[in-house]
Parts: structure tokens; sequence; C-alpha cells
């Protein structure tokens, strides 16, 4: 029964029709319908499958002008007799496998091999996992689905198609070149001419064209450490000569170890992995050393419009005077990286060599892809998705900056950033990071550690990285909540508990009389500095931050000889109960459970 053959999904995103049609083509490939085969009436086919005749019919009707069915007068269908002409093996047949004393020897033929990647392996299942702190993996409901099939609407259109396939040699689309020149650069202050722009498969293969270009066994190039292990990785294809330059908190340090490299690879929007953001001081600095000592600096802005500030810091390309920045970025953080549309900015010598290799390699991105992204950008969907892009990222990257302050504050050191998406996390040092990463995974939180992004030894332990690409922002408070419970469990005999502490405990005698009018001085787990004033009146005045100050106010109490306080927005607003004990400078607060929750500067009343 053709029934059994033909089974009919209703999930699929295929009309019944597209289904039918799909699976007898399916059946033909793979010889189960032979040539010569005659088919049901389209009646009996209907009845068979549960489905209207018409909808048989349409399909029957594409079959027979496709060549795959014919039509008998008064006999009926058949599948066509020169359907498989030409084809020597049926679909997906499996021939015979080489024997094992006759197989060729690929490992002794293969020339050019890269050296084991020691790299984080995110699961293929990452989006079954509740809480995925992952960076770089996309998170398809922020994808601009109405947008982008309005622009492949138009880019499916008859004048469209008959103007974007006709072929073109190795030049790429036009429209997108000047959308790209007008619309993109623009906004990190870049000028262009049309030849000085390649489109590429992405950013990485922008990487890769302009390494091949620069590069060889004789040149010394320099690269950030901690940095972008898959740079490390052309480099390595090329032979080069590989300077770990180390960084700071303005990003890559520029002193007399750059005067060795004749190339330098830099991220300076979103230093990648740290997320730290290079100062304009070093920018200039920079381009200052690459004039004097005639090196060039390829720019990779992968994360350029994550800023969220009112003023993000120019590319260095805007800032270069003397043409010797390469710029390398892509649309993947506003559309998708599976669209891999990238571009290089360059001098029109280096385009055109970049131009000529891309030919051997791809020719170059698909033409249709193109088109439809000039047009995206072109109505405007590039800067409003960006803008909505900004908010939702922002949104869930002070969502976690606000779990891991009230959760992990006297644990963890997150390296301070200008937006971004990720989060660069220093736990204590008895963490093992790996160990953690993989219990972490077993209770559904998936985390990063960060061995893979140094070149050297002597990679930190007790360091990951926590993103926000992929996960929706109600779920990052839970999330960073049982990390820190996972976290809790597993170091117990290295935090400090209430019966082995120093200093004096405040009973309930003394606590109020003693604290009030104190003031304690921190810093939140991302470096702001923090002051809280502790009122005799039993209010509480917070204040954190440098120039956008956070404030807060709230009330404190005495209840069962435990200080008690509640903020009206800090730490969700949520009674926090504390046994305080006085050790010098210092004092400390421990949970109910006696386990030190924190440890802060007071300034005690005269």
């Amino acid at each position: 029964m053709l029934d059994r053959l033909i089974v009919l999904d209703p999930a699929s995103a295929l009309t019944l029709q597209g289904q039918i049609r799909q699976r007898i083509i399916d059946n033909i490939l793979a010889g189960t319908f032979a040539r010569g085969r005659r088919l049901p009436s389209s009646r009996a086919l209907a009845r068979q499958l549960g489905v209207g005749r018409n909808t048989v019919l349409h399909a029957m009707n594409q079959l027979i002008t496709e060549g795959h069915l014919v039509a008998r007068e008064r006999s009926g269908l058949y599948v066509n007799e020169h359907a498989l002409a030409g084809r020597v093996g049926r679909s997906g047949a499996i021939g015979p496998r080489p024997t094992a004393g006759g197989a060729t020897r690929w490992a002794r033929k293969i020339r050019t091999l890269l050296p084991p990647r020691a790299e984080f392996r995110c699961p293929p299942n990452w989006q079954l996992h509740p809480y995925p702190f992952i960076d770089g993996r996309f998170d398809a409901s922020l994808f601009p689905v109405a947008e982008w099939r309005e622009a492949s609407r138009l880019t499916l259109g008859a004048r469209a198609i008959q103007d974007w396939s006709a072929d073109r040699g190795v030049t790429d689309d036009p429209q997108l070149i000047e959308e790209l020149r007008t619309k993109v650069l623009p906004r990190r202050g870049i000028e262009a001419r049309p030849e000085e722009i390649l489109v590429t498969l992405g950013a990485q293969q922008g990487l890769s064209l302009v390494t091949q270009l620069l590069l060889d066994a004789a040149t010394p190039i320099a690269v950030e450490e901690p940095g972008y292990p898959q740079m490390r990785e052309l480099c390595a294809l090329r032979g080069a000569r590989v300077l770990p330059q180390p960084l700071d908190d303005e990003g890559l340090r520029v002193d007399r170890a750059l005067d060795e490299a004749r190339v330098v690879h830099v991220t300076p929007s979103h230093q990648f992995p740290t997320g730290t953001t290079m100062s304009m001081r070093r920018r200039k600095a920079l381009l200052r050393r690459a004039k004097a000592r005639d090196f060039v600096i390829i720019e990779d802005d992968f994360e350029c419009e994550t800023t969220y500030l009112d003023r993000s810091f120019p590319a260095l390309r805007s800032l270069d005077r003397s043409g010797r920045v390469v710029y390398v970025a892509s649309l993947s953080k506003v559309l998708s990286p599976t669209l891999r549309i990238g571009f290089v900015v360059a001098a029109p010598e280096l385009i055109a060599a970049a131009r000529a290799l891309r030919s051997l390699q791809a020719r170059q991105p698909p033409a249709n892809n193109q088109r439809a992204a000039a047009l995206f950008i072109s109505l405007g969907h590039y800067d409003s998705t960006m803008r909505r892009l900004a908010r939702v990222f922002a949104e869930r990257r002070t969502a976690l900056l606000d779990a891991l302050n009230h959760y992990m504050r006297s644990s963890l050191v997150v390296a301070p950033v200008r937006g971004g998406t990720t989060c660069w996390v220093r736990g204590p040092d008895h963490l093992d990071v790996n160990f953690l990463a993989a219990q972490a995974a077993q209770h559904g939180i998936l985390i990063e550690p960060v061995a893979h992004y140094f070149a050297g030894a002597d990679a930190p332990h007790n360091v990951f990285r926590l993103g926000v690409t992929s996960l929706r922002v109600e779920r990052i408070r839970d999330g960073v909540a049982r990390l820190e419970a996972l976290m809790r469990s597993l170091s117990r005999d290295a935090v400090e508990h209430l019966e082995g502490t120093r200093g004096r405990r405040l009973g309930a005698g003394d606590l109020a009389q003693t604290i009030s009018g104190a003031i304690l001085l921190s810093r939140t787990v991302y470096g702001d500095p923090c002051t809280v004033e502790i009122r005799g009146d039993g209010h509480l005045v917070g204040r954190a931050g440098f120039q956008d100050e956070d404030c807060d106010d709230g009330e404190w109490w005495v209840e069962d000889g435990l200080f008690c306080r509640r903020w009206r927005s800090w730490c969700y607003g949520e009674v926090g109960r504390y046994i305080p004990v006085i050790d010098g400078p210092q004092i400390k607060w421990f949970n109910p459970e006696g386990r030190l929750v924190d440890a802060v500067a007071i300034h005690l009343r005269a």
C-alpha cells in the first residue's frame, strides 16, 4: 500500500502537496518505485493518505511537468522510464568499502594538519540545558524573522533574481558594498571606497585570507594573551612565529615587546575573550607604535555593536592615517552566524589580492545572501535589529551582574567591561573550574573554562566565562543561584565558618548600638565602589558605581539576635539575615548557618 511508503508529517514545514511530491521523488530515486511502475489514481491515493483529491492532483501534475511521472491516456500515471537516466547508483546506496590491507594511508598523504585543538566543547544539545551561560550560541528567538523574510521576498523577485544571478565573476554584490560603505561602516567612523571592501564568508574567512596574504614562516605576529584560539591556528598554518602579548585593564599592552612583530592582531571593541575595551589612549599609542615600527594591525571588530553606551570608541581603522589597519568584521552579532556575511576593509592592493585568493577557495559568498543582506540594511532593519539586540543583551548582562553581585560577591571577581555579552569571572584560588564545569553540566548549567584561550601553560585554573547570548533573562537569576549552591557544596572546607573565625561577634545586646551610624565600604563583584550608610533611625542609604551612580535606600533592624536588612531595589528587595563579626577594620557577615557571606571595611561612629 502506498500509504505505508508516503507518510505525511503534520509538523512538517512543507505543505501536504509538497510532502507528497517529496516522498514520491524519494521513492523513485531509492528504487522503491521502479521505472515504469503504475501509481494509484489520484482518488485512490487521496483516500489512502486521508487528504483532498485536489491536493494529490496538484502534486501529481507538478511531478509530470518536472518529468518524474508520465500520464498515459486511459491508463493512468507511471514512473518515467527515464527518471533515473544518467545515474550510476541508487540514492543513498553505499558501495564497497576498502579492504584493510589495500586502504590508502591518508595520514601519510595529508601535508597540512592542525595540531590537536584544546578547546571547550559545547554540548551539541546545549539547548536542552536550562541554564546555558555560553557565548556565541545563537538564541533563535532573537532572529528578526519578519524583517529577514521581507528582504528575502524582495531578493526572490523576478527582476532581482535576474540581477543577482548574473555572473559577475569574483566581484561582490554592488548593492551590499554600497550599504556597507554608507550605512554600516560609518557607525564605526570608517570611510571607505568600494575598492577597499571585500565581502567574505563570515569574519573567519576574512581572517584566513588576510593571514595567508600577510604571514609566512619568517613573519612574527603578536596576538593577545589570552586571545582568539582560531587566530593562533591560522598563524600555525602559515608557520608564523606567534608572540603572545599580555593584556591589562586598557586592553593589549603597547610596549617594546611589540617592536619585534610585523603584524599585530587585536580585538579592541571587546577583547576576546575577556571583554575588555581598549581605551582611546591605548588605541592612539598602538597606532603611533605601528607607524614608528612599520607593522600592520589586523583589527578584529567581532562585537562592535554591543557597548550599550551612548558613545563608543571609534574603530582603529577610523583613526589610522598611515593606511596600516586591516579591518575585519561581520553581521553575525546582528543577524546570525549561520548566514556567513563578513567583510574586510583595507588598502585596495590588499583587497585585490584577497579577492583573487578568495576566488580560488570559494569564488564569492552566495549572491542571493549578499542581496538579501543589502536589502535588510537598506530597509532600516539592520539598525532597528541592532538597537533591539543591544537592549536585550544589556538587560541580560545587567541581570547576570545583579545575580553575581547578590549571590557571589564574596567569592568572585568579574572583570569590568564596557558592554559586551560575556563576563570574565575569577573564582577563589581553590576553585578547579574544569571540575566545576563538569559538575555544573550535570545540573543543567553550562559555563566555559578558559584554558584554551591561553597560548602558554600558565592558564588560570579558577577562571571561567559566562555568556548571555543564549540564555533568556528570566532564567539568569535562578541559574546563578544554582551555580552558587553547587560551588558552595564543592568548597565546604575552603570557606570560613563562624566557629573558626577571628574577631568579636556582635550579640543581640550590643548589635544595634555598635553598628548604628556605621559606614560600610566595599566593592561590587564587577569592581565598582559601594558605600552603605547604616543610620540610627533604621534607614539604609547605598551608593555604588562611578559616573553612573546606582543609589538605593532600605531599612535595617535586629531580630532574634540577627542583623536584618531589606533594600528597596538592591538584592531583589528580599530580606537578608546575618550574624555580624567585627574583626579589626572589617565586619564579616555570616549567614544563620554560620557560613561567611561577605567581608567589608567598616567605619564605626566615634
